[in-house]
């Protein structure tokens, strides 16, 4: 297994010295800053790198609500047959080129990064330290020195007897929880059209996202090294982040942050409107002023 993740051990560690080394002369070689920054800088090169994939979740996302109909229809054709039900439902995805789990890829593609990361701070908490990819015998001894407010970074919750270790590991899934939460909720309240819940399996997708992300973070967040409830904590705030930028500034479609920012460009383009139908009435009672002097011509010429 080592031997599969060894190029992630020395990408991920690779990335952390580089940040190390341009951090260390401001704070310090064995710093708890400079050893969190380069975890948070670490976050930021992936995320930037994982936008393509971001993009295409939104896409993917917008296309099965567009879908919905469809798949109702789907769904009611075939109630009682499951298997011809999942037929017609793929051939639906591939005809619209999307795919219902794409919601998951930013999450998926993280995951290598995030074990090797894991891996590699937990060689540090070891006693001797241990190191992977690029680290140095000198990087880890400094490393296992860096805290984050009093609490080791390569310390866990369940490995540790210190007071400020426990503390600090609640405080982080706590936050990734709330993050977490708040991410999805903001999601569902504000950047997805409003949809009948029954039979909705993007929606009860979406739902079990929602309460079951933040229960696995509270049960598996004591078994991480602090780095690493660093770095998951800093990708969710990321992600919160981008998810209200691209509802604020380019909604789905039928949401009600759609109709929202449709107010408030209504609101901006109403004097336009309201002068130029001034216009027009001005125009009208004009043309009404007109025609009884171009009847009582055609009167005379009559005559």
């Amino acid at each position: 297994m080592d031997s599969i993740l060894k190029p992630l051990y020395i990408a991920v560690t690779w990335v952390i010295v580089k940040i190390h080394d341009l951090l260390s002369p401001i704070f310090g070689s064995s710093s708890g800053v400079t050893w969190s920054l380069s975890i948070i800088g670490l976050v930021i090169i992936i995320r930037i790198i994982l936008i393509p994939l971001f993009v295409k979740q939104i896409k993917s996302q917008r296309a099965l609500t567009a879908l919905q109909p469809h798949m109702k229809e789907i769904q009611k054709k075939y109630k009682d047959d499951r298997q011809k039900q999942s037929e017609e439902m793929m051939k639906l995805y591939k005809e619209h080129k999307t795919n219902p789990l794409a919601s998951c890829f930013p999450i998926l593609a993280q995951a290598p990064i995030f074990f090797a990361l894991f891996t590699v701070l937990n060689g540090i908490g070891k006693n001797p330290p241990v190191s992977h990819g690029v680290f140095t015998q000198e990087d880890v001894v400094n490393a296992a020195q860096a805290k984050f407010f009093g609490a080791p970074i390569s310390e866990t919750f369940l490995s540790s007897d210190i007071s400020t270790v426990k503390i600090v590991t609640i405080i982080l899934i706590a936050f990734m929880s709330l993050t977490t939460f708040t991410t999805q909720r903001q999601l569902m309240t504000k950047g997805m059209p409003k949809m009948d819940s029954s039979n909705n399996m993007m929606l009860q997708q979406q739902k079990i996202m929602l309460y079951a992300f933040p229960v696995i973070f509270a049960i598996t967040g004591v078994n991480f090294p602090i780095g690493v409830l660093i770095y998951w904590s800093t990708t969710n705030l990321w992600t919160w982040g981008q998810q209200f930028y691209v509802i604020k500034r380019n909604p789905t479609p039928g949401s009600p942050a759609y109709e929202e920012l449709h107010k408030k460009r209504n609101k901006k383009n109403g004097i336009v409107e309201e002068t130029n139908t001034d216009v027009q009435i001005e125009d009208e009672i004009k043309g009404q002023r007109q025609q009884p002097k171009n009847n009582k011509n055609k009167k005379k010429k009559k005559k």
